[in-house]
């Protein structure tokens, strides 16, 4: 002891002394507060050391703080005040009190180092200049981690062991909650297990869950959700079905019956900020499948995700869902030159959207030519025409059930919405035992109960009316004549398929139901290879497909009208008189002077300029050097009439023939009498 006094020199007495206190939780502060007395009791050892109690600054804001935080308040000012050189002396219980981790010891040593502070606990007092104070505190320090170490592995062992049996109490998402006897089990409430059993049903038969989510708002169906925070913590509310949301259960497999535990890994980064990265499902510590009862299958839970992975629209090889637009094969096309899916375009032709098929992805990526372009309109027709084919024998069946699953989709909703009616009634009847249960003269609670009684029946009055109002919107859509229709249309599936009533997202989902994938080879002719569901392939071979400037060609009888006239007048009197005549261009279009113009050119047709100068007619400045005089001296002949002109152009423009007879003797009289 006398030895760690020694220690102790007058220029350290003259710097203050710095207690550092801490707890590592909130319940330590409150239940074990000995180690609390005996942090602050070191106040005293400082004083005995010769430092005035006035000296001893106590830094106790990181009370109930754990060492393994970074931002701790206390630690960071004790670190600032020792890098000033304005603290004699650091005090603390024991090592773990300042820090767990080395490196932030390992820091505060250097400091203390540096600016010739020393360092106090229980045991004795370090100098960290000196070689062995500095050789036992480093000790310490690692001890301190090491004890660290094997507090968290004691209590993740118990922890990952009782996960390893599917034992361990986890929190579970809404719809599933824990007996008495802390098994899994579903929930009580029979509308949140309706609505779960819907939304899973739903996306099976739309395929999407953007499309689930459509549905539900069609329909104003909702979805319970658990508050986790907040005054009201544990309540279910009812909400709008969001993208997100659905997508969140669809990837959760507790609703399989699946226990899953360790699917986040969490690491430290530089800056001591911790990343944590959710892991695939089959990278999970623990992953056991048929616990509890579920909503749904392990097999259909598995199905859900190759569905989700394959309506991805980023990454390659992935099967687009059927979406907006009138390519069949949106999803299916697959390249027959280098195998990578085929994306899709769309131009539009006579006010009609057509599809073209393209394999770019290699293109994109490397900054090369894409490989191929394949004109869809025929495959389409195509593929309609194998489909029709396929379907026709089965076309019955097929409406038949149909109309089963649309009266099973609307009893489901119509359970739902008896069931809302339901918890309304409830809670409608709840308010009004309150209300009457209070004494007539407490009027202040009176007054508040009974409102909340009709607001109750209020919304009992809105739900059932919705109710029905949506149960009739649904039944209607079933009624007997509907049914009829149906029917009726099975035994013309082709009527049916070709109806321009039909929804192009409907044709391609029936696509998607009958076909595996289609290769399409382009070039000279166009080839199709494909793969139907079960296994049975169709090879089908088609013409290439005409371009936009081969469909839209001029008739040969327009062109010869047009040759025709261009030995008679210009481009604009041509399109007058094909337009009298009631001649169309290539598009069924009137003709302009542009469009005649595009016709020559593309026919190759004389211009009337060419033709007459065939004939040999002479340009003005031609004719003038033939006569011998300035080239305006002919304007002024042709304005006068002394001379012939043959226009070859719109504004104007003529060409001039030889005359036989020179005009000079009457421009020369012509011109005298005028200046007369």
């Amino acid at each position: 002891m006398i030895r760690d006094q020694q220690k102790v020199m007058a220029h350290h007495l003259a710097r203050k002394a710095y207690l550092y206190v801490r707890q590592s939780t909130p319940r330590q502060v409150v239940e074990n507060t000995e180690s609390t007395q005996r942090q602050y009791a070191l106040r005293e050892r400082a004083h005995a050391l010769g430092w005035p109690i006035e000296q001893v600054i106590v830094i106790d804001s990181d009370l109930g703080q754990s060492s393994a935080e970074r931002d701790r308040v206390g630690f960071t000012t004790l670190v600032g005040e020792v890098t000033l050189g304005t603290v004699g002396i650091v005090l603390a219980i024991e090592v773990s009190r300042l820090a767990r981790r080395f490196s932030e010891w390992h820091h505060l040593i250097e400091l203390c180092a540096l600016t010739d502070t020393l360092i106090l606990d229980e045991d004795g007092i370090y100098d960290p200049n000196l070689f062995n104070d500095r050789l036992i505190i480093g000790m310490k320090a690692q001890a301190s981690e090491v004890e660290l170490h094997y507090l968290k592995s004691r209590m993740q062992g118990g922890l990952r062991n009782a996960a390893r049996r599917g034992d361990l109490k986890l929190p579970l998402p809404i719809g599933l909650a824990y007996d008495p006897l802390d098994r899994v089990v579903l929930d009580p409430d029979a509308q949140i297990r309706n609505s779960l059993t819907l939304l899973f049903a739903t996306f099976v038969r739309t395929g999407s869950a953007l499309a689930t989510v459509k549905e539900f708002r069609a329909r104003g169906l909702l979805l319970p959700r658990r508050l986790r925070t907040g005054a009201n913590k544990g309540t279910v509310v009812w909400v709008e079905l969001t993208h997100s949301r659905t997508l969140q259960i669809l990837h959760n497999p507790r609703y399989a019956g699946a226990f899953v535990f360790g699917r986040s890994r969490t690491r430290r980064m530089p800056d001591g900020r911790v990343a944590c990265n959710k892991v695939p499902l089959a990278e999970a510590e623990v992953l056991l499948t048929d616990q509890h009862e579920g909503y749904i299958s392990w097999q259909r839970f598995e199905a859900n995700q190759q569905r989700l992975a394959d309506n991805t629209t980023s990454g390659g090889g992935k099967r687009r869902p059927p979406r907006e637009g009138p390519a069949l094969l949106q999803g299916l096309a697959i390249c027959g030159r280098c195998g990578q899916p085929m994306t899709v375009r769309y131009h539009s032709r006579r006010t009609t959207l057509v599809p073209d098929y393209l394999c770019q992805e290699h293109g994109i990526e490397h900054g090369a030519r894409r490989c191929q372009h394949v004109p869809g309109g025929g495959i389409d027709h195509a593929i309609g025409t194998l489909l029709v084919e396929l379907m026709t024998p089965a076309a019955l069946e097929v409406a038949l059930q149909v109309q089963k699953a649309l009266e099973a989709r609307v009893a489901e909703v119509d359970a739902w919405h008896d069931q809302q009616v339901q918890r309304a009634r409830e809670e409608a009847n709840l308010a009004r035992q309150r209300f009457i249960k209070i004494h007539p003269d407490n009027r202040i609670v009176a007054d508040v109960l009974e409102g909340e009684w009709n607001d109750k029946l209020r919304c009992l009055d809105k739900v059932q009316r919705d109710c029905d109002r949506r149960r009739a919107e649904d039944h209607r859509a079933l009624e007997d004549e509907q049914r009829q229709r149906i029917l009726d249309l099975a035994s013309d599936f082709p009527g049916m398929w070709n109806d321009p009533a039909t929804p192009d997202r409907e044709r391609k989902r029936m696509v998607h139901l009958l076909i595996e994938d289609v290769t399409i080879t382009g070039g000279k002719r166009i080839e199709l290879g494909i793969r139907l569901r079960g296994g049975a392939t169709r090879q089908l071979i088609l013409p290439p497909t005409l371009l936009s400037r081969d469909l839209y060609i001029t008739p040969p009888e327009t062109v010869a009208a047009i040759d025709a006239l261009l030995e008679e007048c210009c481009d604009k009197d041509i399109a007058d008189r094909l337009n009298r005549r009631g001649l169309r261009t290539g598009c069924g279009k009137p003709f302009t002077t542009s469009r005649v113009q595009r016709v020559r050119r593309n026919h190759a047709l004389k211009s009337r300029y060419q033709r007459l100068r065939d004939r040999g007619l002479l340009t003005r400045d031609e004719l003038a050097e033939q006569l011998g005089v300035h080239a305006d001296t002919i304007n002024v002949w042709r304005r006068r009439g002394l001379l012939s002109a043959v226009p070859f152009s719109d504004k104007r423009e003529c060409l001039y023939p030889m005359p036989d007879t020179p005009p000079v003797k009457h421009a020369h009289k012509f011109t005298h009498g005028s200046s007369s």
